[in-house]
């Protein structure tokens, strides 16, 4: 309804309608929608605004009216009908939609000869010259491949069509998933033919609600994606380069970058373009699909529930039984956790994971669920989603980008951590009541300069809109990671989950290890080996700290309080306690840290460990 259409063409009309009335327009293209046969022709004219008009393409030239020079931002008193065309694909709007057949958008580097659409010639236009803030893709093939790119490079908001179109495919996809299931129960004799259609029709608007969730969250992966791109660009690199090996992506045919036009974006601090992204993550994707079928993970108990979910509540309810049977059940689990994964972790998650730590795509799928379910990330992010509108985007994908590095970060600790395979249930059982039972306190137990940050980062969403709850929720997450430790330390000791997290953050603030945790994190990571680097030191930060609270609980204290069980820990270790607090001051007071620096402190750390 709050469209405001100021130019459209097909092959009959050229329609312009300079400062159209959103609401009356509305009710006059819903008329012509219901009129059968109906044309641009039947647009009752007394709704255009001032200057508007509707022509045919048949017409020699057309004049236009002061009022649609102005809209259109073109000086000529006259065009051609294609002439117009070109110039309402040029004009400065909010949005260019293409919803028919035709290409119109190409390349300045290509000829229109490259295009292979010899009907558009006369009115295509290049992606350079649009001024339109957002290009949608309703019809196949509106624009070439490299014309997306162009107009990104320009600043254009563009995806690409099988990205814009994927929510008919996805819909396909439903019903024959659907009506496989029920021509199983019809086969059965538990419902007749008539019955079957009438429930398909009745499920329609959820299926509708399931399919535009999969695209909204498709979109979204895409738009954090194209925040991070130049940060990302050396890892994307590295992605095609793998994918290029492995024989899954041809990168002419896909029109990405060359290794010479990469290594140019990356000394020009370049990225990749969000249509080129959208190619990446269908790869992606597709690949993961392919790993996953071929595992053992779609068999697993666990993945029911991811099965279950992609049906609507009806069949869930009714036919919940005859779901895990569904013949296409394995395709439906590896499409559906392969998704979620990419969309929710991104692009590079399950690549770099795999670099990082040697697991395959079905541990470090398994590795995403456990994170994902323990630490209730799905209330977290429709409860981000729940802002749209309400605070700015940016602060939406900051938010989510905190969530995404909480659960990358756990998926690796899990990886390292845990026994593989992965038992996604085992694991979550393991970890989630220890996580539920600090999450609220967290901000109590930590060393002070991590409260003072939780504090700052909350305050700062609270003011741009943030539910100060959710806002809370959101900062805590880069210490929210240490609880899989605490669980850990509290199971090796025999203690309840409260006393080792207690010792635990005690213990890292009398060391400053928290101060040391995060020097680590503002190491550079501009290449693999520099990330390779910087995630070693984390982990073995993480291990020494775990193991330096056990050792401090497994101390004959008696009926010590982890206060004092700390201090008992420090004066029987006073003397590498004091050389490992002169390192990390000599090091504080050095003003920048690096790798080498850093490494020193870390085997002061692991040495605290040596003296019983």
């Amino acid at each position: 309804r709050h469209i405001r259409l100021v130019g459209a063409f097909n092959h009959l009309h050229v329609f312009i309608d300079p400062d159209p009335d959103p609401e009356a327009t509305y009710r006059e293209r819903e008329r012509l929608f219901a009129l059968p046969r109906s044309t641009w022709d039947d647009f009752d004219r007394s709704v255009l605004s001032a200057g508007g008009g509707i022509y045919p393409r048949s017409a020699k030239s057309i004049l236009l009216s002061p009022e649609a020079r102005r809209a259109l931002a073109v000086d000529s008193e006259s065009l051609t009908p294609n002439e117009l065309i070109a110039a309402i694909l040029k004009a400065p709007v909010d949005l260019l939609w293409n919803g028919g057949i035709g290409t119109y958008v190409k390349a300045r580097s290509e000829s229109h000869a490259d295009v292979g659409d010899r009907a558009n010639d006369v009115v295509r236009v290049n992606g350079e010259e649009l001024r339109c803030r957002v290009a949608g893709e309703g019809g196949n093939l509106g624009f070439t491949q490299l014309g997306r790119i162009e107009y990104a490079a320009g600043g254009g908001r563009v995806n690409t069509d099988a990205i814009d179109n994927s929510g008919g495919v996805d819909c396909s996809d439903h019903e024959v998933n659907i009506k496989v299931l029920l021509n199983e129960v019809v086969a059965a004799g538990d419902l007749t033919g008539k019955q079957r259609n009438r429930l398909l029709s009745e499920m329609g608007e959820e299926v509708a609600a399931l399919v535009l969730r999969n695209n909204y969250l498709q979109t979204q992966a895409s738009s954090i994606a194209e925040s991070q791109s130049a940060a990302m660009l050396e890892v994307h690199s590295r992605l095609i380069r793998r994918l290029e090996r492995d024989g899954e992506i041809d990168r002419e045919i896909e029109f990405l970058p060359g290794a010479e036009e990469i290594a140019e974006r990356l000394a020009a601090q370049g990225r990749l373009f969000t249509p080129e992204l959208a190619v990446l993550i269908a790869y992606v994707k597709i690949g993961l699909f392919q790993r996953l079928l071929a595992s053992t993970l779609p068999d697993e108990p666990f993945v029911v529930n991811e099965l279950r979910a992609y049906f609507p509540s009806a069949l869930r309810e009714r036919y919940a039984g005859l779901i895990p049977a569904h013949r296409l059940a394995r395709e439906i689990v590896g499409t559906v956790v392969a998704n979620e994964m990419v969309n929710r972790c991104g692009i590079t998650f399950a690549f770099r994971l795999g670099e990082e730590t040697g697991a395959d795509d079905a541990d470090i799928a398994r590795a995403y669920l456990v994170a994902r379910e323990v630490y209730g990330m799905p209330r977290t992010w429709e409860a981000i989603e729940a802002l749209d509108n309400i605070v700015g985007a940016d602060v939406q994908t900051s938010m989510l980008l905190e969530t995404r590095k909480l659960v990358e970060r756990s998926a690796r600790w899990l990886l390292r951590n845990r026994p593989r395979p992965l038992d996604v249930a085992r694991d979550i059982g393991h970890f989630a009541g220890g996580v539920a039972a600090l999450r609220g306190r967290l901000r109590d137990l930590v060393a002070d300069s991590s409260r003072t940050a939780i504090d700052a980062a909350k305050d700062g969403l609270a003011a741009r809109g943030v539910p100060e709850d959710l806002a809370l929720e959101v900062a805590g997450g880069n210490d929210l990671l240490c609880v899989l430790d605490v669980v850990e330390v509290a199971s090796s000791a025999a203690v309840p989950v409260d006393e080792a997290a207690s010792v635990y953050f005690a213990l890292g603030e009398e060391l400053d290890l928290h101060w040391l945790r995060d020097q680590i994190a503002a190491l550079p990571r501009d290449n693999r080996w520099q990330a390779l680097s910087r995630a070693a030191l984390r982990d073995d930060l993480y291990a020494q700290s775990s193991a330096l609270a056990l050792d401090a609980l497994r101390l004959d204290t008696g009926e010590a309080t982890p206060v004092e069980r700390v201090q008992a820990w420090l004066a029987q270790n006073r003397i590498p306690v004091a050389r490992c607090r002169q390192i990390l001051g000599d090091l504080g007071s050095a003003g920048q840290t690096d790798f080498t620096m850093l490494s020193v402190a870390m085997g002061e750390i692991r040495a605290l460990r040596q003296t019983e």
